[in-house]
């Protein structure tokens, strides 16, 4: 047996030697008896920094409580100040951050859908019964111009309508002559009423002019697009027979386009016309598109309890195509330079705010603040800093944790008496226990018996 327990402590013994070195470098505080000099203030359970002891202690597992002694690098600042080594903030990784006026909004964020702009729509009618000739643009999708040809058509009617036009050009050239004033009088009004009714039929006025000079009769006439488009929809073909009542060409003008969200009742008391938003689609990763609140519909969807909200985008580039899903956020309740910070910066415990500020070279302050709205990434700052403040974004939970431990030292101090918040009184104070009373409860133990329970245990004395 003894040999046994020989063997186990030269095991041990190498163990808890490593033991110590590594309690010695890992704990803070841990040679604290060594480095500093003067009697400690207080001791503090390793385990736990809310247990404290004004005598030297061991907790539950026999691990020692730390000596805490005065520091006076805490002192220049309010109760939690943290002073840090510069040396220790790199390896902590402590980034930082500065307080700035910035443009704040409300962010309200919900599915939308991209629509054609209906102002940039344009339905292509003949104005004459005619056939179509020629088609020049008969494929969906293809871009057009403003007063690109579509298609020619043959019309009896403007064939008899350019006679006309050329008699009544005629006639005035020989009637300007006359002596009598009403006589040139009429022939001008009908060279002018013959001209209009050309114009009427959406003939366009280089085919008017080339008529005028020319004096030949053209048998089919142009459509022109109205403006610069894409063609989204055709209904005709070569030989067809045209009416005015006969849709030919529906144009679309992409260069903007409408998206249209939906916005629940709790968010539509915050935005407004005019308040800017910005989308993103699944076919455009990474890229944002910005545009403004357009109009916001007077109704209520009774199905989805929403209301539609309209928004234009410029879409120069066509990257924005009608009928594709987005994600919207619009950014509303827009305020103009609002104190913000990085939303990381802020330390939230239960209701309370905070920020930590750096207040000189390894110096950082814990400071209070009350927040308002969040976007973008930052906070609003309603009151607690000023402009120019440089706080911490990073590493802040480790600084926030020897904060607390910092403020409670300090209130401790303040109190003049750590023993009155001991939380490790009940383990010093023993003077109202009777010990007496425990002996002899253990008189009537027979320690004999418990040999049948341990086979193979000698409970004699050890030799």
């Amino acid at each position: 047996m003894n040999n046994k327990l020989t063997s186990l402590t030269f095991l041990l013994l190498p163990l808890l030697v490593a033991l110590s070195v590594m309690m010695a470098v890992i704990v803070p505080g841990w040679s604290a008896e060594s480095e500093h000099k003067g009697k400690p203030l207080f001791y503090r359970n390793p385990m736990n920094p809310a247990i404290t002891s004004p005598v030297p202690a061991k907790d539950d597992m026999g691990m020692d409580y730390i000596p805490v002694y005065p520091d006076n690098d805490n002192s220049t600042g309010p109760a939690g100040t943290v002073k840090i080594d510069p040396v220790l903030i790199q390896k902590m990784g402590v980034r930082t951050g500065m307080a700035m006026e910035r443009t704040m909004s409300r962010l309200i964020t919900t599915p939308a859908r991209v629509a054609f702009n209906e102002e940039g729509l344009a339905m292509v009618h003949s104005k004459f019964n005619g056939w179509a000739e020629q088609v020049m643009v008969n494929k969906t999708g293809e871009q057009v111009t403003k007063g690109q040809t579509l298609l020619t058509i043959y019309s009896p009617e403007l064939v008899s309508t350019q006679e006309e036009y050329l008699l009544a050009l005629a006639n005035a050239r020989v009637l300007a002559k006359s002596s009598m004033k009403e006589i040139r009088e009429d022939a001008r009004r009908l060279v002018r009423a013959t001209r209009k009714r050309l114009a009427y039929f959406d003939i366009p006025e280089k085919v008017i002019r080339r008529l005028e000079k020319s004096g030949e009769v053209k048998r089919d006439l142009p459509i022109d697009s109205p403006f610069t488009g894409t063609i989204i929809d055709i209904g005709v073909e070569a030989g067809h027979f045209i009416t005015p009542k006969q849709r030919l060409y529906r144009i679309a003008d992409l260069s903007t386009v409408w998206v249209y969200a939906e916005v629940y009742e709790p968010d539509l008391p915050w935005i407004h016309k005019g308040d800017m938003a910005m989308i993103k689609v699944a076919s455009q990763p990474g890229k944002k598109f910005s545009g403004t609140i357009d109009y916001i519909y007077p109704y209520e969807e009774g199905k989805t309890r929403t209301v539609k909200v309209r928004l234009i985008f410029n879409n120069r580039d066509g990257r924005l195509k009608p009928g594709m899903f987005a994600d919207i956020a619009i950014h509303a309740d827009r305020r103009d330079k609002v104190l913000a910070v990085p939303s990381e910066a802020i330390v939230r415990s239960g209701a309370r705010e905070q920020v930590f500020v750096v207040t000189g070279p390894g110096i950082f302050e814990p400071r209070e603040v009350v927040t308002g709205v969040e976007a973008d990434g930052y906070t609003e700052i309603i009151r607690g800093l000023k402009q120019h403040a440089r706080v911490v974004t990073s590493a802040q939970f480790l600084i926030d944790s020897e904060s607390k431990l910092n403020e409670a030292t300090a209130k401790m101090l303040e109190a003049g008496d750590p023993n009155k918040k001991s939380a490790n009184k009940q383990v010093n104070d023993m003077s109202g226990m009777n010990m007496k009373n425990q002996e002899d409860s253990m008189q009537g133990m027979d320690m004999g018996k418990q040999k049948n329970d341990m086979p193979g245990m000698d409970m004699g004395p050890a030799k």
